[in-house]
C-alpha cells in the first residue's frame, strides 16, 4: 500500500512540476477523427515532418473524399504517402481501415466513439487494420478527450527514468500505469508536457539532468549513467 501511494504521489508531482515548467494545455478537439486516425497511421516509424507531408499530399489529392482514397489505385496511394516511409504496408492498411469503417457504419465516421466508454472505444479501434493501442489512444485523447493515455518514445523514456515503470516496460504497460495513477482529466496536458520535456530536456542520448525540474524525482543519474533504485 505504501509503495502504491508513493507512486501516486510521484505521478502527481511529475504532473504539477511539468505544468509549472510548460503550462497546462487546454483540450483542443481535432476536427475529424478519421483524419486523425489516418494521420496517426502515417506517423508510425517516422518523424512528424515526414508524416505531415505525406498526409498533406493525400489531402491535397483527394480532399475529404475518403471513398476516393479507398477506391484509388494502390500505387497512387503509395506514391502520395511515400514521405512517411513504409508505404508498401501503410497504403494497404489505410485502404483496409476505410473498407472496415464503411462495412461497419455505412460511412467514414468515428464520431459515435464519443458515446462509448474508453475501453469499448479502444477495443473497436484496435480491430482496424494497422491500429494498435498507441494509435487508438491518440484518436481517443485528441478527438474526444477520452480516458486514454498514449505513450510515445519520449513518454516511455521519461517514465522509465523517473522510476514510474520498470526499465524495460513496454509502451502498453506504461500506458496502463499512468491510467491507474492519475485521473483522465490530467491525460491531455500531461501527455503534451511529457513529450515537450522529452524533446527539450530528457533527451535519449544527452539528457540535461542538471537543468531538469524532475531531477529530484528521477531514478537515473546521468553523471554516472546508473540508476538509483532497482527496476520495478
Amino acid at each position: 500500500m505504501a509503495a502504491a501511494a508513493a507512486l501516486v504521489q510521484k505521478a502527481w508531482q511529475v504532473h504539477t512540476t511539468l505544468i509549472e515548467q510548460y503550462g497546462e494545455a487546454r483540450f483542443q478537439r481535432s476536427e475529424n477523427p478519421v483524419d486523425e486516425l489516418i494521420a496517426t497511421l502515417l506517423s508510425a516509424n517516422t518523424n512528424d515532418a515526414n508524416s505531415g507531408r505525406a498526409f498533406a499530399q493525400l489531402k491535397a489529392h483527394f480532399g475529404d473524399d475518403w471513398e476516393a482514397v479507398q477506391r484509388a489505385p494502390i500505387e497512387t496511394l503509395k506514391a502520395l504517402i511515400r514521405p512517411a516511409g513504409m508505404y508498401n504496408q501503410k497504403a494497404p492498411a489505410i485502404v483496409a481501415t476505410l473498407e472496415k469503417l464503411q462495412r461497419d457504419w455505412g460511412c467514414y465516421d468515428l464520431s459515435h466513439l464519443a458515446d462509448l466508454p474508453a475501453a469499448e472505444a479502444l477495443a473497436y479501434l484496435t480491430t482496424l487494420p494497422g491500429v494498435g493501442h498507441k494509435t487508438a489512444s491518440i484518436v481517443l485523447l485528441f478527438c474526444f478527450n477520452g480516458a486514454a493515455f498514449p505513450v510515445d518514445t519520449h513518454i516511455q523514456r521519461i517514465s522509465q527514468r523517473i522510476g514510474l515503470s520498470g526499465r524495460r516496460a513496454s509502451p502498453e504497460k506504461i500506458k496502463q500505469i499512468w491510467e491507474q495513477l492519475l485521473p483522465p482529466s490530467t491525460f491531455y496536458p500531461l501527455h503534451l508536457n511529457l513529450i515537450q520535456h522529452g524533446r527539450r530536456t530528457c533527451q535519449a542520448l544527452t539528457p540535461r539532468c542538471t537543468r531538469c525540474p524532475l531531477q529530484s524525482l528521477c531514478d537515473y543519474d546521468q553523471q554516472s549513467g546508473e540508476w538509483h533504485t532497482e527496476s520495478r
